[in-house]
């Protein structure tokens, strides 16, 4: 049986190769999201693609009906074709439809109630990496790190997860901080369930150990 020695040389050479390796395995650290308050607020629910929608026109009964959002984003009924419908409130979407139907209609009252939620891909919650069941989910109120974990069916056995991360926009930035899986799955550290937003993204990082 054959002995090796390293040199000092060859020792930092190694220990130089390690910090690469650690460092493009997704080792970075980033801010707990639990330890800051940027970006809680959550807005407004923006209809998208899949969606469908009760269109009210007071005293309009043949014209009121309920249509889905097409997957180009825009909504037909009659007297209204084609018109964008992705990435507006019900609200905006009412006052665009009044404007549509005023050239046929004195006075339009109309009320747009959104029955059946998907929203726009950028408006959902994407989970990628080492879940269980990755996918997009539409968001909802006050929904919470938990929350996500339970409709994706938790993490793999091969999970780092707390090196998991949320990419978010905040101020028209993209940021990234660091959330504690492990903490809030395996061992019921509640404090580790922290809020999400629309449009939050993630990432489950693969363990290499």
């Amino acid at each position: 049986m054959k002995t090796y020695f390293l040199s000092i040389d060859g020792m930092k050479q190694l220990i130089i190769l390690c910090s690469v390796l650690l460092l493009l395995s997704g080792c970075k650290t980033y801010p707990l999201l639990s330890d800051t308050e940027d970006g809680v607020v959550s807005r407004d629910y923006l209809i998208g693609p899949g969606d469908n929608i009760d269109i009210i026109v007071w005293r309009n009964p043949e014209i009121s009906m309920a249509v889905p959002v097409r997957p180009d984003g825009k909504i037909t009924t009659p007297l209204v074709e084609d018109l964008p419908a992705s990435g507006k409130t019900s609200t905006q979407l009412a006052r665009d439809i009044e404007e549509t139907l005023s050239k046929y209609i004195q006075e339009p009252v109309v009320t747009v109630v959104v029955t059946q939620f998907v929203g726009p891909y950028s408006e959902q919650i994407r989970v990628i990496g080492e879940a269980a069941e990755p996918q997009a989910l539409a968001y909802r109120e006050n929904m919470t790190l938990m929350d996500v974990m339970i409709a994706v069916g938790g993490i793999t056995d091969f999970a780092a997860g707390n090196r998991a991360r949320i990419i978010r926009a905040v101020d028209g930035e993209q940021k990234q901080f660091s959330v504690r899986l492990n903490d809030l799955i395996r061992d019921g550290d509640i404090s580790a369930n922290v809020p999400m937003l629309q449009g939050d993204v993630l990432v489950i990082p693969e363990s290499f150990f």
